[in-house]
């Protein structure tokens, strides 16, 4: 057993070697620098990188129309977050007992592997002042007051690019949810079954209890693709009219390439990294610290 355990070791050892390394050589290593890069004054073409110490992370926060592009992340995130009890809702529907549960299914996640670009110009499209498919939807049905300039109208620009990447990313983790439901122990929902419990009562004791890692994963992949959306944003408005539907990740961009300021860019990108962190965090403790508040009560 010893001769055993010792080449179970090593066969563990050797197999996390190429993905360490990995991870290193195109995480840790690439993270490192551009920390260190976001104390430097670097037009991304030059030899030299003047030391600027915090001056690009004061000019940041100094920054008005970051802040706007960082107040449109919020839209995406808000409006994922409140979809995601809509999908877990759904997930459980398709888990049920439903005819052509596997057709729904197919339709359901068929968004996520269409490439976003042509989503995005799909709906560039169908939101076209100019015969889109969508104004001729409402006059259709009489609604033509309703009728706006959605994608350069600024009150409403982001609810329209937010919509778009809902129909996107909710299949994804609808079938997510779903993959994590089915692992769920058949019998000790056959035993609530027999109980007496409703489908509402094994919803909220049972089932979203034993898929809550699952559903940390989704809350997680929420912040992390609210504040890095960038494709959606960039094919459809390219961040106008002005910066009124531009995003965090898309002014960096700009920053970087556009105005040739790899240094403040950096410090964007920190910034980015810090916050998904800081907001999962405190996502993470509201909504266990709700759910044991629950717990309690029942």
């Amino acid at each position: 057993m010893t001769k055993l355990n010792k080449q179970r070791k090593i066969f563990i050892v050797l197999s996390l070697i190429i993905p360490m390394t990995l991870l290193i050589a195109f995480v840790v290593v690439p993270a490192i620098d551009l920390f260190r890069m976001s104390f430097t004054n670097w037009d991304g073409y030059s030899p030299d990188k003047e030391f600027v110490f915090f001056e690009n992370y004061i000019a940041m926060f100094q920054n008005k129309d970051l802040w706007m592009s960082l107040k449109n992340n919020a839209v995406y995130f808000v409006a994922h977050l409140l979809m995601i009890v809509v999908e877990l809702a759904i997930a459980v529907i398709l888990t049920g007992k439903l005819r052509a549960a596997k057709f729904y299914k197919t339709m359901v996640f068929m968004p996520y592997i269409i490439n976003g670009v042509a989503i995005s110009y799909a709906f560039s499209y169908f939101f076209s002042p100019i015969n889109g498919a969508f104004d001729a939807i409402l006059k259709s049905v009489g609604l033509e007051s309703f009728i706006r300039s959605w994608l350069s109208d600024p009150e409403v620009v982001n609810y329209v690019l937010a919509f778009v990447s809902l129909w996107k990313y909710s299949g994804y983790h609808i079938i997510l949810f779903i993959a994590a439901l089915q692992s769920v122990p058949q019998d000790i929902l056959e035993a609530a079954k027999v109980d007496g419990a409703n489908s509402l009562q094994l919803f909220r004791y049972i089932q979203v209890p034993a898929i809550m890692l699952m559903v940390d994963y989704v809350l997680f992949d929420n912040i992390r693709g609210a504040l890095q959306v960038f494709d959606i944003p960039f094919v459809m408005t390219a961040g106008g009219p002005g910066y009124a539907s531009s995003t965090f990740t898309l002014y960096t961009i700009k920053t970087a390439f556009t105005f040739s300021n790899f240094g403040l860019a950096s410090t964007m990108a920190v910034a980015i990294m810090f916050m998904i962190v800081i907001i999962y965090v405190v996502q993470n403790y509201i909504i266990h610290g709700l759910i044991l508040k629950d717990r309690r009560k029942s």
